[in-house]
């Protein structure tokens, strides 16, 4: 089994990094390491496996996280993953909502450390690629190292040596998920501490990372570091890190994403996916750049309605390589 490279990734977040999303952002980096979206081990045990789990081959290496908090479930997942090409397998253990707490996954787990141990377990041995886990550093008042470790010496006994630690506590009841990212504050110090004392487990940061400088820093003292709503909202912002981070100087435009983004889009509608469904997670492309607002009107306009059709798209391919050539004559 080949190791995966996890120096950048991206982080698992809810109705945004679907297969169309993972598809995008593959067009601009081949190195960073994606993940699904939160899919719950229950849905997949009574759900349409297919639906749920497949995924566009060309989106690898890509890892499948899990909502859940039965032990057989959640073997029963892990090997379903497998079976449907996936390369990692990863358990959330950080989500904070009140819908995930009521159904006894996410983050509320932190404070069950023998049952995450016994989820990883079967997770492990019902699978052979790899099984990690995506944790907060805490919960509510708890904040400590010496609870942090004994919970992560827990689960890698358990057979999880990869673990994601969102730098920030979780408070479970007062803060809505969008405050959870904001309002507790980051202690990068403690994850440091983590991996120093855990030298044997590779450890990724997460948390309030959004440029190359950061991610550099970060590596000095970390196995890897993980990117969310930087990414989603400036999705070029892993051309930087193709370029600095994996010395990759072979990155393609933004027009030249958007224009091989058309095929796909192309194919997919033909399966009856609608073109907002895609095109929605192409809003940052242009993030900062001239004419990024003309590109963000056309796509509110036209793709959020149900009959946007494929000569739409064209047109916006068009807006791509205008915006393109005026930023390039303007630097």
């Amino acid at each position: 089994m080949s190791r995966l490279n996890r120096t950048v990734s991206v982080a698992p977040m809810m109705d945004c990094t679907d297969k169309h999303e993972r598809f995008f952002l593959r067009l601009i980096s081949k190195n960073v390491l994606l993940y699904t979206e939160m899919i719950v081990s229950e849905a997949i045990d009574r759900g349409d496996k297919k639906k749920l789990l497949e995924f566009d081959m060309r989106e690898k290496p890509v890892a499948l996280q899990l909502g859940g908090s039965s032990p057989k479930l959640l073997g029963n997942a892990a090997y379903l993953g497998e079976e449907f090409g996936y390369d990692e397998i990863n358990l959330n253990l950080g989500c904070p909502s009140k819908k995930v707490q009521k159904n006894k996954f996410g983050a509320c787990l932190i404070k069950e450390p023998e049952l995450v141990a016994d989820c990883i377990n079967n997770m492990v041995h019902n699978c052979k690629i790899p099984v990690t886990a995506k944790s907060r550093i805490g919960f509510d008042n708890t904040e400590t190292f010496e609870y942090l470790n004994s919970f992560v010496n827990k689960i890698s006994e358990a057979g999880c040596k990869t673990i994601i630690l969102h730098a920030r506590r979780a408070i479970l009841k007062g803060l809505t998920p969008k405050e959870n990212l904001k309002i507790p504050k980051l202690n990068y110090p403690m994850v440091y501490k983590i991996k120093d004392s855990n030298k044997d487990l590779e450890i990724i940061l997460n948390g309030g990372i959004t440029n190359t400088d950061q991610i550099v820093e970060h590596l000095t003292k970390c196995d890897g570091v993980m990117i969310g709503r930087a990414i989603y909202q400036n999705p070029y912002f892993l051309a930087e890190i193709e370029k600095r981070i994996f010395k990759n100087n072979n990155v393609p435009t933004r027009s030249e994403i958007a224009e091989k983004l058309v095929e796909y889009v192309k194919d997919e509608v033909k399966k009856g996916t609608r073109v907002n469904q895609i095109m929605r997670h192409t809003v940052g492309l242009y993030h900062g750049q001239s004419g990024a607002n003309k590109w963000k009107r056309y796509l509110s306009d036209n793709m959020m309605a149900r009959d946007s059709d494929f000569q739409k798209v064209l047109h916006i391919m068009t807006i791509a390589q205008n915006n393109e050539k005026a930023n390039q004559v303007s630097q």
